[in-house]
């Protein structure tokens, strides 16, 4: 049964981001661990993340949903949490795939409020609504409770929530992500060049890219780095980005990024790993016709973004997502546009890629789940 808890963490992990793109909540790590109504399990339990991510996801109706995860240094060391447990997060924290700080005080409200994202809490938020109003908003807390089918569900803690609402960030976080923060210490993941030089998965490291970097904190009104403590040195603009959903058969499979450091080809299955593989969603018929690597998307310095055909059959393009068949135009092999705002990329009937504001909702029905290889029961006896 630690071989069943091992992939379910696994999984999990493929569901963690710092990057400020593509996070679609906020937790702490350490509230989350211990929420045993979820699954009547031992008093702390890693898994229960992944009982947390599945709830969201079934609240956006969208599958991959990255969450933000903040954890107290503490935490790491718990020893209501096994062995393996504690390792993994040490792991997650050693590759920059959740933050970890010395004392949590109000870290991840910070983050919350800089990148206009929703904090998955039952009992955190009170003590900072005079300093953070936008507390009482609709949706921004969200709760997770023991729902009806047995899978936990998300409510807003006040108000009712729009799933397809996305807050606005703060202009202390749009200020602050518009640069890219260099920390002192060399190890830093986040802010530096790497991980801990003396951790056991000091091999298999990578590091924060500066387009992904996540959030400084704000000491004394100075940059710092959340993890270390230090003032963070300017090291210039950031990169930009443009966010991408992908969209088959009208549900939101997939978010990527494209900056203007590196193009994204989409496709069946793009060759190299780097790029975004639909073969999984796709009917036999659009796996036929959509080329391993179909287009290539670049977002050029002075922000337009352009669609370049890299297929053998061509590739669509909808001005302004219209269905009118009359107003699509075909790419050939090679041939490049520049897309408008509301313009969407069709790789193949019901196969399409735009900006991700295009799409307020996933549309699934039934998401994904990283519990899904889960012996729920039997995890349950294991955990006692």
């Amino acid at each position: 049964m630690r071989f069943e808890v091992s992939k379910v963490l696994d999984a999990i992990e493929g569901r963690l981001s710092t990057d400020p793109a593509l996070a679609r909540a906020v937790v702490d790590l350490s509230e989350i661990v211990r929420y045993a109504d979820l699954d009547g399990g031992r008093p702390a339990s890693s898994v229960r993340l992944g009982l947390v991510i599945d709830a969201l996801g079934r609240y956006l109706t969208e599958d991959n949903v990255p969450v933000y995860v903040i954890s107290p240094r503490g935490l790491l060391s718990d020893t209501d949490l096994t062995s393996n447990e504690r390792m993994v997060i040490r792991r997650w924290a050693d590759d920059g795939k959740v933050e970890v700080v010395p004392v949590l005080e109000d870290r991840v409200f910070e983050v919350a409020e800089m990148l206009g994202l929703p904090v998955l809490t039952r009992t955190r938020g009170e003590q900072f609504r005079g300093r953070r109003p936008w507390i009482d908003e609709p949706g921004r807390l969200l709760a997770a409770i023991a729902g009806e089918s047995g899978q936990p569900v998300l409510v807003s803690r006040v108000g009712r929530g729009d799933p397809g609402v996305q807050p606005e960030r703060s202009p202390m976080g749009e200020r602050l992500l518009a640069r890219v923060w260099q920390c002192p210490e060399s190890n830093c993941t986040s802010f530096g060049s790497g991980g801990d030089p003396d951790s056991p998965f000091a091999d298999m490291r990578t590091f924060t890219s500066p387009v992904s970097q996540p959030p400084p904190a704000i000491r004394a009104g100075a940059p710092t780095c959340p993890r270390h403590g230090t003032k963070l040195k300017d090291a210039g603009a950031r990169p930009a980005v443009e966010v991408l959903s992908v969209r088959i058969d009208g549900v939101v499979r997939n978010r990527f990024v494209v900056s203007t450091e590196a193009p994204v080809v989409v496709g069946r299955a793009p060759e190299g790993g780097g790029g975004i593989m639909l073969g999984q969603w796709l009917s036999e018929d659009a796996r036929k016709w959509i080329s391993r690597g179909h287009v290539q998307f670049t977002l050029m310095p002075g922000g337009g973004l352009v669609a370049q055909d890299v297929s053998t059959n061509g590739t669509g393009v909808r001005p302004g997502g219209s269905l009118d068949d009359d107003e699509r135009i075909t790419l050939s092999r090679n041939e490049s546009r520049q897309l408008a705002p509301d313009d969407v990329v069709e790789l193949y009937g019901g196969v399409n890629v735009g900006r991700s504001k295009l799409w307020a909702t996933g549309g699934l029905t039934q998401t994904e789940s990283v519990m899904g290889e889960a012996p729920t029961m039997a995890l349950r006896k294991f955990e006692r």
